[in-house]
């Protein structure tokens, strides 16, 4: 059995998807549908059960008599806008260590969801060290700390642990984001409105790692089936694109979508990566040699998905 938590989730729900292409369909998945929205994302996945996060983390004991292959955490508070820090660092945090230690005691795998975010501006790079590290928002502080409990588990247990960095990640079943949903979704959005896609001033110069969601659970499984590989990883392409870019590629698959740029906004001012790109030379070389979807393919097919059904899998 494989326990996906935040499997009606954006990722998670991906994970879910990948999961049943190789006929793995004995999972439960936990997740909180406060959002209804997120029940479509269910729709076309096989599972075993849902279960409610709260349920879930107040009633472990009961999952000790499962027999649970691996445990893969998907499920965060993702929005990088909340200020609220004591409940972020209880719903990322706090959840998280306690099932780290579920996973411990019952001898199950663990791969976490960790975020570029903890890199902050990058000034230092993008390697998977401590020294690179400075979050700039307590979101990004949740997954840093989680990172950092990890590094000093991780030797001290024997089952295999792994953290993945996500990037910019993008494409289907991410709706119900809303506010933190990919550009694309956004753009998309904006051209069904008005025609008129709307960038900062300086698009052109600020430059994120996009990967596809479809890569991040190629990355996912490949850990999931090669046991003996743990640690924290950087899950990106390992190249930087403009935001810019992605504008003119969302232009060709229109009608008549015209560009305008706008101030760029207040609140995000010193929160704001303004470049990430993922140093994957660690990943790598733990021998995962899959080559990652360039921007033009990836932005194609899920805008295709988005003008189909809005972006869910029927």
């Amino acid at each position: 059995m494989i326990i996906v938590t935040g499997g009606a989730g954006f990722i998670g729900s991906n994970v879910v998807k990948g999961l049943n292409k190789q006929g793995i369909d004995d999972i439960i998945i936990v997740d909180n549908l406060t959002n209804a929205q997120k029940q479509k994302n269910l729709n076309t996945l096989k599972f075993s059960d849902y279960i409610d996060k709260t349920d879930f983390i107040e009633n472990l004991s009961q999952f000790k008599h499962y027999k649970i292959d691996a445990v893969m955490h998907q499920g965060a508070c993702s929005n990088t806008l909340e200020t609220d820090g004591r409940y972020m660092m209880h719903n990322n945090y706090d959840y998280s260590k306690k099932l780290l230690n579920f996973a411990v005691e019952n001898n199950a795998r663990f791969i976490y969801a960790s975020s570029a975010s903890v890199y902050g501006n990058g000034e230092n790079g993008f390697e998977e060290n401590e020294k690179n590290e400075y979050p700039l928002n307590v979101y990004a502080f949740s997954k840093f700390l989680f990172d950092r409990y990890v590094r000093n588990t991780i030797d001290k247990v024997n089952i295999q642990i792994v953290g993945l960095r996500y990037f910019n990640v993008y494409g289907p079943q991410e709706t119900h984001k809303d506010k933190m949903a990919s550009v694309i979704y956004h753009f998309h959005n904006e051209i069904m409105d008005d025609g008129t896609i709307k960038l900062f001033e300086g698009s052109g110069d600020f430059k994120r790692d996009f990967v596809f969601v479809d890569d991040v659970v190629n990355v996912n499984l490949f850990f999931l089936e090669n046991s003996d590989k743990k640690g924290i990883y950087n899950c990106g392409t390992g190249k930087a694109e403009p935001f810019l870019k992605i504008a003119e590629i969302m232009q060709g698959l229109y009608d008549n979508v015209r560009l305008e740029f706008i101030k760029f906004p207040d609140e995000l001012k010193g929160k704001y990566q303004a470049f990430t790109q993922a140093d994957i030379t660690f990943l790598r070389n733990s021998g995962y040699t899959q080559p990652f979807t360039n921007l033009e393919d990836g932005v194609k097919q899920y805008v295709e998905l988005l003008k189909q059904s809005d972006g869910y899998y029927r």
